[in-house]
């Protein structure tokens, strides 16, 4: 009785697992999640609100260096306003890892904006949290903090 208990805990556990641990950098979803981080940069460039509103689930929370927590409707808004402008908005050195219906994506983030008319440099690490609702990837949840100045 114990040693089948333990055989039918080891056969879940294996599987438990294997569809927890992220998929492999070649995989659908990935090249999915790669795509839509292009779109959500040049949607900052060309300050395309529209886009933005696609790419993000309602309950978006967003969380940067030095501005309070924004959900969607705040964060898209910004944008409409016109009073930032994006110049540049790149990402780098990016990490993808899905897991079944969640994807963790994080990298660098260099971006210059014009706010009010004075320019800003931003380097950043960041954090977006992706879920799959309908069949779509949304973005969740997106955290950024200035990168550490190198010593």
């Amino acid at each position: 009785m114990c040693l089948r208990f333990c055989s039918v805990l080891s056969i879940l556990a294996v599987i438990f697992i294997q569809t927890s641990v992220a998929k492999p950098d070649d995989s659908v979803d990935v090249q999915e999640l790669k795509r839509l981080e292009k779109v959500w940069n040049d949607a900052y460039v060309r300050a395309d609100a529209d886009a933005l509103e696609q790419l993000c689930a309602d309950d978006l929370v967003v969380t940067m260096t030095d501005m309070v927590v924004l959900n969607k409707r705040s964060s898209i808004a910004i944008l409409r306003s016109g009073k930032v402008k994006f110049e540049r908005y790149e990402t780098s050195d990016l990490g993808i890892h899905v897991y079944d219906r969640a994807a963790v994506v994080t990298g660098r983030l260099q971006r210059t904006r014009s706010v009010q008319g004075r320019e800003v440099n931003d380097e950043w690490r960041f954090t977006k949290v992706y879920i799959r609702r309908g069949g779509k990837w949304l973005v969740v949840a997106w955290h950024a903090s200035t990168v550490a100045i190198k010593q």
